[in-house]
């Protein structure tokens, strides 16, 4: 007798959606005639890192939410936001009501940097700062700016760090045509950094950013890319990898032309230097002072060695983009080391080596958070194409039927816990409600983004 294929997402950013757009198109096994599938998102809002990691400047990016919003408005697919993975129900609960859970959370920490001085006051990481000026709903409102913070160092030359220099270096009023909430652009007004400091360990051929990000440093009138020329190095390990890769070539070529490059006297500044590895965080009083860095230089490899140089720079905050690290999730195994969860291909992988039925991961808590957001597609669907192979009961998987597969099991188990849901056509009232915000506001913007998560929530639920 054939039946409905049940399937949780549990994350509802760009790779749970992915997964559950592929899975809503792929072909099933016998028993399965269709495929329904409900995304579990802990904010009140779909879309994660598009909507709370991605700059406010970057309009562009933010298109993709325009495919998404296609996906979920599949009848097939159901969200639920507002429910916590691990508080509101766990792995077990589930189990109860799907053939298989599918954990996209991704990873919203900070990765430690061990350093010394590193947990002095005006030192910050990049995920909270982000939450910040996003206007996340779980993070404090007031950003705590020091008022004689002129000189700043962000540490690491991903994405990220890019994004934060140029939040920090533009002015309040550039970013007034962009969706940030009220409270960030007042928090921005006391920011009174000039000068950005971005460093790396390594040289040019080895930065983890793209030329996108790279060349928007410069489409501020009010701020200066300055490229340091000590450390621009290319050794033969980065001569390869610029005669590997396109995307490397065109970031070496706009750094180049940034070196070469006259000031223009902007009120602000970027400056990027390479070779330089952090060693310390310097303090006075328990506030950071200054950043102390140690010489490197490239080994022939592409890689770094120490040269035993030190180098300190009088700054006054530093804000460290060394990468993100992923929630540990109740009831799977999870790397510590790696921050993720082991598994094999998507397969959740127990403690035993055994893989755990009906349990699988994708996205940045499947392979740690590299890559840019389209590269989850590709890896969702590796993801789906190890789901419908255990599906087939000649496969040994050891997945089960779930003993509640009835849709309406699950709005049962949330009224029961008294939980307030928040659904598609609520995100869409909500959605609705911060483009009307933005319509009326005193600098036209495309949207006010509301914060306070009850309020989130109220207007969802109207």
């Amino acid at each position: 007798m054939s039946r409905q294929l049940r399937v949780a997402v549990v994350g509802a950013g760009p790779a749970g959606i992915y997964a559950a757009d592929i899975l809503t198109k792929a072909d099933l096994p016998s028993p399965f005639d269709a495929v329904t599938i409900d995304l579990i998102e802990r904010d009140p809002t779909p879309f994660g890192l598009i909507r709370y990691g991605v700059a406010p400047d970057h309009p562009r990016i933010k298109e993709i939410v325009k495919a998404l919003k296609r996906v979920l408005s599949n009848p097939d697919i159901r969200f639920f936001g507002n429910v916590h993975y691990g508080d509101d129900l766990k792995l077990d609960d589930l189990q109860r009501f799907y053939d298989a859970v599918i954990f996209a959370t991704g990873a919203r920490n900070d990765r430690d940097l061990d350093i010394e001085g590193i947990d002095l006051k005006g030192s910050f990481g990049a995920a909270d700062f982000v939450a910040w000026y996003d206007g996340h709903p779980d993070v404090d409102r007031d950003w705590a700016f020091e008022p004689d913070a002129k000189q700043v160092a962000v540490l690491g030359v991903g994405n990220v760090g890019l994004d934060i220099a140029r939040i920090l270096a533009k002015t309040s009023d550039e970013l007034l045509d962009t969706e940030i909430p009220d409270n960030v652009a007042d928090g921005l007004r006391r920011n009174a950094t000039t000068d950005v400091h971005v460093f790396a360990r390594r040289g040019p051929a080895q930065v983890k950013f793209t030329p996108m990000e790279l060349r928007e440093l410069n489409h501020s009138p009010n701020i200066d890319v300055v490229v340091h020329p000590e450390g621009f190095e290319l050794d033969e390990g980065s001569m390869d990898a610029i005669r590997a890769s396109k995307s490397v070539k065109l970031v070496v070529d706009v750094l180049q032309n940034y070196l070469a490059k006259e000031p223009t006297g902007a009120a602000h500044r970027i400056h990027i230097h390479f070779c330089q590895n952090p060693v310390e965080v310097l303090g006075d009083d328990g506030r950071v002072v200054g950043l102390r860095t140690e010489v490197t230089e490239l080994d022939g490899t592409g890689n770094a060695r120490g040269t035993s140089e030190l180098v300190d720079w009088p700054v006054q905050a530093v804000y460290r983009a060394v990468g993100y690290y992923s929630d540990n999730l109740a009831g799977l195994p999870f790397d510590l080391a790696g921050g993720v969860v082991p598994n094999d291909g998507g397969r959740v992988i127990d403690i035993d080596g055994s893989a755990l039925p009906g349990a699988y991961v994708t996205g940045w808590i499947k392979r740690g958070p590299v890559g840019l957001i389209g590269h989850t597609k590709s890896d969702a669907a590796q993801t789906v194409e190890m789901l419908l192979e255990d599906l087939d009961p000649s496969s040994g998987s050891g997945n089960k039927a779930p003993e509640q597969p009835e849709r309406d099991a699950v709005d049962a188990y949330f009224e029961g816990r008294g939980l307030e849901i928040t659904t598609w056509e609520g995100w869409e009232r909500l959605d609705a409600h911060e483009l009307e915000l933005g319509e009326s506001h005193d600098h036209a913007r495309e949207r006010v983004k509301v914060v306070p998560r009850d309020e989130m929530v109220r207007i969802a639920r109207s």
